[in-house]
């Protein structure tokens, strides 16, 4: 029912609780789950507990790297349990199922889920366009993976559902009439190496006083939402630089 959009478990370390997530997943009309390293799966364990939701599991992609698992999406959103340092563009669980929904219909979409115990990093943080915490109360605020999905795909079909209803929600880029599709997480890494390679090599990035440049950067241009020839003007411009 909703194919361009894939849930991405990370690192996941029981596998029963990738066979809970098969079935949150199922529930809400959700097929396509992608595993990144998880550390038993195949597994009795997720059989048993994906109950009638076997088939999401058959179907599921294991990859060695979070990079392999969003090369091909546009929009990719990080569930975050905390406020980070650096603060990054955050969003309600249905906030972002409208924005997930609105783009679905282009271009691949992944939501990003952590590890047991310590959910996602940095790193992996800034790899997404934006950030989804679910409001759970403060005094105990931790949420089983399972559970999670299950807030998120809930959100998920609701709002499809609205959509079909009555097409009023809001768009906030209507990439039907745009010229060129937004760049792929793939293209932004190329870019984001080319642009860290300029700058070291111009000695305005320092590796060893970085000051969080890189992350700043990061987060402007993943606000941004460039389309696929922005990012060839931006590294055509790199590529002057360089030659100069």
């Amino acid at each position: 029912m909703f194919p361009n959009i894939r849930i991405v478990l990370i690192n996941t370390s029981h596998p029963g609780n990738i066979g809970s997530v098969a079935r949150a997943m199922k529930t809400m009309g959700f097929s396509s789950l992608v595993l990144v390293n998880p550390k038993l799966f195949p597994h009795n364990k997720a059989n048993e507990m994906a109950s009638a939701a076997c088939d999401v599991l058959e179907t599921a992609v294991v990859v060695k790297s979070l990079d392999e698992a969003i090369a091909d999406c546009s929009l990719v959103i990080g569930t975050s349990a905390r406020q980070r340092t650096l603060p990054w563009p955050l969003l309600a669980p249905r906030e972002a199922a409208h924005r997930v929904i609105s783009e679905a219909h282009v271009h691949h979409v992944a939501i990003l889920f952590g590890r047991e115990q310590t959910g996602l990093t940095n790193d992996e943080l800034q790899k997404c366009h934006y950030h989804v915490h679910i409001p759970s109360d403060p005094v105990y605020s931790s949420l089983n993976i399972a559970a999670a999905v299950q807030i998120m795909t809930y959100e998920l079909r609701t709002t499809f559902l609205a959509q079909s209803q009555q097409d009023l929600l809001p768009r906030p880029m209507d990439m039907n009439n745009w010229d060129y599709r937004l760049a792929t997480a793939e293209e932004m890494e190329k870019f984001y190496d080319h642009l860290q390679k300029t700058l070291i090599d111009l000695q305005f990035l320092k590796l060893d006083a970085p000051r969080k440049l890189m992350t700043r950067l990061r987060r402007l241009f993943n606000r941004a939402r460039p389309d696929v020839m922005e990012v060839n003007i931006l590294r055509g411009m790199l590529g002057a630089v360089e030659k100069k």
